[in-house]
């Protein structure tokens, strides 16, 4: 993981008032299931819009910071050949995306565990981020392993003493505490469910539930959900 103060600059580098954007982009088996096709060419489409929204997001110029959630702590429960099968495909994104995110300007980091993914895969993320964190535009923060509970059972592990901790002092040991807080979650494939997603992060966060399956989720989909985002009134409790 890079250092905190790496990505204090990465982040003040965005847009002013620049939007932390969510996504879980659910539907991918089901996608692939109505097509007669293996479980993950629904990942392999999904590859392919992943794409196409990081792009539309950089040239938008109102996204900071998009989440995009790769892989959670249950999917392990998952047919292990799908699971090999999605890790490798991640493994293969990782390398082809380089040059792209250096030349557009977007810094890559990561969120999860790190004792379960392969040290190449690791490494790889590891690599990519180090090589973007110059004067980024934008931040693209993968989720992988990850889990809300986890990253918060992890961040009080960290603690000196747990008995008398804030919530700035767990706010502080969180896995990227320089990120601001999510603003706009959007979960694909109609399904209702918070399922453990940066549960800290995303208290104030507003929803969208699209019921489109994220491989045919367009640029045309996160528009109309950013500027529905837009149009709403945020009380923050108030």
């Amino acid at each position: 993981m890079t250092d905190v103060p790496c990505l204090q600059h990465a982040f003040s580098m965005t847009p002013a008032r620049a939007l932390h954007l969510a996504i879980i982009p659910d539907g991918n088996r089901r996608w692939a299931r109505e097509r007669t096709l293996l479980p993950w060419k629904g990942h392999e489409k999904s590859g392919e819009t992943f794409d196409r929204l990081v792009e539309w997001c950089r040239a938008d110029g109102r996204i900071g910071v998009l989440t995009f959630w790769c892989f959670s702590t249950e999917n392990w429960k998952r047919d292990p050949k799908e699971v090999a099968k999605l890790m490798e495909l991640l493994e293969q994104s990782i390398r082809s995306k380089r040059e792209k995110l250096i030349k557009n300007r977007i810094h890559l980091i990561r969120s999860g565990r790190t004792d379960r993914i392969s040290p190449s895969l690791l490494e790889g993320l590891n690599e990519l981020d180090r090589a973007t964190a110059t004067d980024p535009a934008m931040t693209l923060h993968l989720a992988l392993d990850y889990g809300g509970k986890d990253e918060v059972t992890r961040a009080i592990w960290k603690l000196r003493d747990p008995t008398t901790a804030t919530e700035d002092d767990i706010a502080a040991h969180l896995d990227h505490p320089e990120l601001p807080p999510i603003d706009l979650i959007i979960r694909t494939s109609g399904e209702q469910r918070t399922s453990n997603f940066f549960l800290w992060q995303s208290a104030y966060a507003e929803w969208v539930f699209p019921p489109k399956y994220f491989p045919d989720f367009g640029p045309e989909d996160l528009k109309a959900a950013i500027d529905d985002f837009e149009g709403r009134k945020r009380r923050f409790g108030a």
